[in-house]
């Protein structure tokens, strides 16, 4: 049993001391108890993170969030002023932070209600530090994984969008000017390597001008 618990410090040592490393992560803290709030702002601190923000209330999260545009947010459910999923909700709509969300163990139907909104995190109080500290890292892998996702989906829909364009200024130029659809898409080539704009502008310019 001792060997157990010795090898369990162990690990969380090393784990603490690559926490305290990251230095430059940002964390904003909103609960509406500041018993909490110092708590976690002390035990983050301790641990190399870097806490910008403690508030009390659903209106002054929103604020120091879009202010200082941290990494996480650790919030907690029941905040005064607003519900921590109203918040949450409004987070997601800029996709400013991940939100973990602070609740209490009794609350299953608001674990259940959250899970189509932005929370990339639950902790029940009250809460352990290593399990702090994981659910930070894992809100923070796993947002940046979806803003990856919908960065690269917006852009092959603008690929897409940017085809549609350049095969629709062909055809027009094909039927307008008797070209092959060769010599079409070279013409168009050539205008957007001319004038030094993207291929997608000339089409659209070609739509426009062919349409009158």
């Amino acid at each position: 049993m001792e060997a157990r618990e010795d090898f369990t410090g162990i690990m969380l040592g090393i784990f603490l001391g690559k926490v305290r490393h990251m230095f430059g992560t940002r964390v904003v803290i909103a609960d509406g108890d500041p018993e909490n709030r110092q708590k976690f702002k002390e035990i983050l601190t301790h641990a190399g993170y870097m806490v910008v923000g403690l508030v009390e209330d659903g209106r002054s999260a929103l604020k120091v969030i879009f202010q200082n545009e941290p990494d996480v947010v650790i919030m907690d459910a029941r905040l005064p002023g607003a519900e921590g999923l109203e918040i949450a909700r409004i987070i997601e709509e800029h996709r400013a932070a991940p939100v973990i969300l602070l609740t209490e163990a009794h609350e299953q139907e608001l674990v259940s209600e959250a899970a189509t909104t932005w929370i990339f995190g639950y902790l029940i109080k009250p809460v352990e530090e290593k399990q702090l500290f994981m659910a930070i890292e894992i809100a923070i892998a796993s947002y940046k994984k979806i803003i990856k996702l919908e960065e690269e989906n917006k852009r092959l829909r603008q690929t897409l969008e940017e085809r549609k364009l350049v095969e629709r200024a062909k055809g027009l130029l094909m039927e307008a000017k008797n070209m092959s659809e060769r010599e079409a898409y070279k013409y168009m080539q050539r205008k957007s390597m001319d004038n030094c704009v993207p291929i997608a502008r000339i089409a659209r310019r070609i739509i426009i001008s062919l349409k009158k």
